[in-house]
Parts: structure tokens; C-alpha cells; sequence
């Protein structure tokens, strides 16, 4: 069934400091939370979601553990009625590694709550420092533990282009949360925001930002590390909305529309190029068999990628046809015979 997300945004609530990065105003879109709103909202989003598909209310833009006790209890009730009522599957939420403890978990146990997103930005102490984060890798290896051990699903999100970071630190961090259990992975490319920390210090040159290019291919070395260890990776770069976009709050950084597209699109570049190697067929005439789905990937943006593979191998991509067989890229010489004529299959 299609999974959906009711997000219900609350803003910096719970939060005990100001990461040099955040400015959860632009991010979410908001910055101010009604108790008294939250049905209506969730009501709203529930009228455009198909009563089959898989839904979740998902608490999302603060530390939702780390909120006043009684309001996030308020919460988690409210949420639960979906639930009871067969409306909602479970319940998701977001929060920092030092607000999960045996209590939170299991008050949180006593719900319908199923995924637990951790903003673990990096597992490099220095890292942490720099972005002023408040917590120590430790501590998220702890909460990490304790969150896979209690039977809930583990979200690691993480951030490529952080102040002292590099993509050496960035691999490791992918490596940490692979190995910590994760089910799903979130990789965000930092973008900077005004009225931040991070922006003064790109205003003052300490701090230079990824441009799209370098995001693009550090957050595609970042994501092979999930492919490999068969994490999906369910989000890359912030939602895009009307603040994400808007000079009068973005200073600088990646913040291009399509930027998930274009990580995935250099991905399969290189799964290409390898898979030609492979097969000892570069610079010949071929075909790409692939998984099913995912041809338009494959071929990239705009056929940047078949484009990309003629101009630096001399290598032709005729079809790309999509198998439900094939695991992985196939490639196969191409000829005009029989077969090929005859193969019905989409293709690109």
C-alpha cells in the first residue's frame, strides 16, 4: 500500500539549544503551535488521503521528546484516537538522541508509535562541537541502542557539509548508523539560513558553503552506503516550500528543488559506468537491463546520465528496459536482432 505521513509540525518546542544551522521558522514553515489546531489540521490532511493507503501522523521540526510531558501526552493521545478508529496505522516522531531515555520509551511504548527519527547530523565528536549541537556520538550510540532494543523503528538522519565536517567524516557517519540498526536513513545537505549562527558565519567568511555540485556528489558517496547495506534512504535535502526558496531567508548552500533527484541521478551514473566495466563492453552499442521502477532514475535527469555515459566512455545506451528479474544493472550488447526487436517491456 502507498505510506503517507499526516505531519504535524512543532516547531523548536522541546529543543534546549540552537544548533548553528537551525532556524526551525524557515525549515517547517512556522513558528508558532496550537494544541487546539492539531485535529482540525490532521482532519484536513486525512480528507486527501485514500482510505487505503498506509498512514502514520508523523511529529515532526522539534524534539518531540524533549516538549512539556503533559503536552506531548496530549499528543500521543490524540494521535492514538486516529489509531483506534482503524484512520491510522501508527504514529512517527522526531527527536534528539540526549531526549530518549528507558522512561520516554516507555511511555511512547504505551502508543501506536512505530518509527523514531534521531537527528543524528554526525557521529564525529568534532562535528558536534562546531555545529554547537549539545550532545556527544556517544550519547547517540546510547540512544540509538535503546531505541532499536525497546522494538522500535530506527530513522537516522544526518547532515553532509556541516562546519568540520568532510566526506571522509560523512562515510563514517553513514557506516555508524548502518551498523546502529537503522531501518531507514534521511540525508540532509546543510543549507544555510539567515538569523543563524551558521549565517553570520558564512556572512563573515568562516564558513563556506557546499554548492550544489559538491552536495550533489558527497550526499551520492553517503547514499552508496545505504544502498549497499539495503537502508532506504527516504529523504535527500530539505521538503521543498515557499521559505526553501525565498532569498529573504536562505543565505547560501544546495538549496536546489530537485536536489534528491540529482544525488540519485549521480549515483546510477556510477552504478552504470561500473556495470559497463564490468561487462567489458565500453564503448560498444548496449543495453541496460534494470530493476523494475527504476528506469527513469537510471537514465537521470533530463537523459543526463545516457547523455554523460556516450560523452565519457564512447559507450551508446540504446534501451534501458525495466525487469523485474534483474537485482542489479545488466548490461548486454545491443543488436537489432529478433529478441530485441520483439521486447516489449517498458523502456527508455
Amino acid at each position: 500500500m502507498p505510506h503517507c505521513n499526516v505531519p504535524v509540525f512543532i516547531p523548536h518546542l522541546g529543543c534546549p539549544n540552537q544548533c548553528v544551522f537551525c532556524n526551525q521558522h524557515s525549515i517547517s514553515g512556522c513558528n508558532e503551535f496550537r494544541l487546539s489546531e492539531v485535529r482540525e489540521q490532521i482532519d484536513r490532511t486525512l480528507a486527501t488521503i485514500p482510505l487505503e493507503n498506509d498512514v502514520e501522523i508523523a511529529f515532526f521540526g522539534g524534539s518531540f521528546t524533549g516538549i512539556d510531558r503533559a503536552l506531548m501526552i496530549d499528543l500521543l493521545n490524540l494521535a492514538q484516537e486516529y489509531v483506534v478508529k482503524g484512520r491510522v496505522g501508527s504514529i512517527r516522531l522526531s527527536t534528539r538522541p540526549d531526549y530518549i531515555n528507558d522512561e520516554i520509551l516507555e511511555i511512547l511504548s504505551r502508543y501506536a508509535v512505530k518509527t523514531i527519527e534521531l537527528g543524528l547530523q554526525s557521529m564525529d565528536d568534532g562535528v558536534l562541537l562546531a555545529t554547537e549541537r549539545g550532545h556527544t556520538s556517544e550519547q547517540a550510540r546510547r540512544a540509538c541502542r535503546a531505541v532499536t532494543r525497546a522494538g522500535f523503528s530506527l530513522v537516522g538522519q544526518m547532515m553532509i557539509g556541516l562546519p568540520e565536517s568532510d566526506l571522509q567524516k560523512e562515510l563514517a557517519t553513514a557506516r555508524e548508523i548502518a551498523s546502529l540498526g537503522a531501518s531507514a536513513a534521511r540525508i540532509y545537505p546543510t543549507v544555510v539560513f539567515r538569523d543563524t549562527p551558521l549565517g553570520q558565519m558564512t556572512e563573515q567568511g568562516v564558513y563556506r558553503a557546499l554548492s550544489v555540485e559538491e552536495a550533489v556528489r558527497r550526499s551520492a558517496e553517503v547514499l552508496r552506503i545505504f544502498v549497499q547495506r539495503q537502508i532506504p534512504c527516504i529523504r535527500i535535502g530539505l521538503c521543498a516550500g515557499e521559505s526553501l526558496t525565498s532569498p529573504r531567508d536562505v543565505v547560501a548552500g544546495p538549496n536546489h528543488p530537485a536536489l534528491g533527484e540529482l544525488v540519485w541521478s549521480a549515483f546510477y551514473y556510477e552504478e552504470i559506468k561500473n556495470a559497463i566495466g564490468r561487462a567489458g563492453l565500453a564503448g560498444r552499442d548496449v543495453l541496460l537491463r534494470v530493476p523494475k521502477g527504476l528506469e527513469s532514475k537510471i537514465a537521470g535527469q533530463k537523459r543526463h546520465n545516457i547523455e554523460q555515459i556516450k560523452r565519457e566512455t564512447d559507450t551508446r545506451i540504446c534501451k534501458i528496459v525495466g525487469d523485474r528479474t534483474c537485482a542489479e544493472i545488466v548490461v548486454e550488447p545491443w543488436c537489432a536482432g529478433k529478441k530485441q526487436q520483439e521486447d516489449k517491456r517498458p523502456c527508455i
